[in-house]
């Protein structure tokens, strides 16, 4: 895996160190919080009536300035109340700096004037449209694929790149066009990876260089997978007709080696039991009737020779 790592994260563009990375913000339970928010409004609240009835003018002034203001602390304290769903993070900022995530589930609270913004942290699914790429050989393919993918840096999906989901996107398009300019639909030779032949490898590959590209942005590569690959409609036929004769050479191939060993154990056999005594061109004929019979496409139709061998 190391050394497939390595040739394909050479040719894939060199991404900059993450200059923040996730820790987790300073948080409490929220039901305390809330609690005391809560208090706190009842408070006031009764400091406000309290000096509503009173007859002193300087003591209801008073206390329906500290009640305004115990109102006033409480209600931003409970803007500080956050909840956290599973499968989701905030990312905590105060003034513009960071200052951590929050992953715990439930209800939580930070400190109110901080800004929290959702992330999800939930494995998604991208599926490329059908690229028409060329392959090695110059030939016009078409491909998709599916990448599985989560947020596993909320700290680096939020501040390293403008938008981590078209970052993604575009970088899973860009990955699937250089692992298709690569490598040929079929290999010629046989030592040659191809796209049809070697799935499990191009899709390794394809795997080691979607993490390069999309690890400054803080996302983690589940699985990736081709699922669609073609020729192009206007060279389909071609390559349907060359697959073809491919097969029909591979076909004749074998059924020549078959008829070869079957010819040399029927010799062998006549020879070894004695059964007749051919000479050089009477062997030779038997040979070519018997590879003719054991070749051709259609039933041979014998003929009976009713005279002696030689005639």
């Amino acid at each position: 895996m190391s050394a497939v790592a390595s040739s394909v994260t050479a040719d894939v563009p060199e991404m900059p160190e993450p200059r923040v990375r996730e820790f987790a913000a300073n948080s409490i339970g929220g039901g305390l919080a809330l609690l005391l928010g809560l208090l706190g409004v009842l408070g006031g609240a009764g400091l406000i009536v309290t000096g509503a009835v009173l007859a002193s003018t300087a003591a209801k002034a008073t206390l329906t300035v500290a009640g305004s203001l115990v109102v006033l602390a409480a209600f931003l304290a409970l803007c500080g109340l956050n909840t956290v769903a599973p499968g989701e993070a905030r990312v905590v900022q105060l003034f513009g700096r960071y200052r951590g995530t929050i992953r715990q589930d439930g209800l939580r609270w930070v400190n109110p004037f901080t800004s929290r913004t959702k992330i999800s942290t939930r494995v998604r699914n991208h599926e490329t449209a059908v690229l028409k790429v060329n392959d090695a050989y110059g030939n016009p393919i078409e491909l998709a694929a599916v990448v599985v993918w989560k947020v596993e840096d909320t700290a680096q999906a939020s501040f390293e790149v403008d938008d981590y989901i078209e970052f993604v996107s575009t970088q899973t398009e860009a990955a699937v066009r250089h692992i298709a300019i690569e490598y040929p639909y079929d290999a010629h030779d046989e030592d040659g990876l191809s796209l049809r032949g070697n799935a499990e490898e191009i899709t390794e590959k394809l795997a080691v260089e979607l993490h390069a590209r999309v690890e400054a942005a803080g996302v983690q590569i589940v699985e990736s997978r081709f699922t669609h690959l073609a020729y192009a409609p206007e060279i389909a036929s071609a390559m349907l007709q060359r697959q073809q004769a491919g097969a029909v050479v591979a076909a004749r191939r074998q059924i020549v080696d078959g008829a070869v060993g079957m010819v040399e154990a029927a010799v062998a056999r006549l020879e070894e039991q004695d059964i007749v005594e051919l000479d050089t061109e009477r062997k030779a004929a038997m040979v070519s009737n018997l590879m003719v019979v054991l070749c051709g496409d259609r039933s041979a139709q014998p003929v009976l020779n009713t005279g002696t061998l030689y005639q």
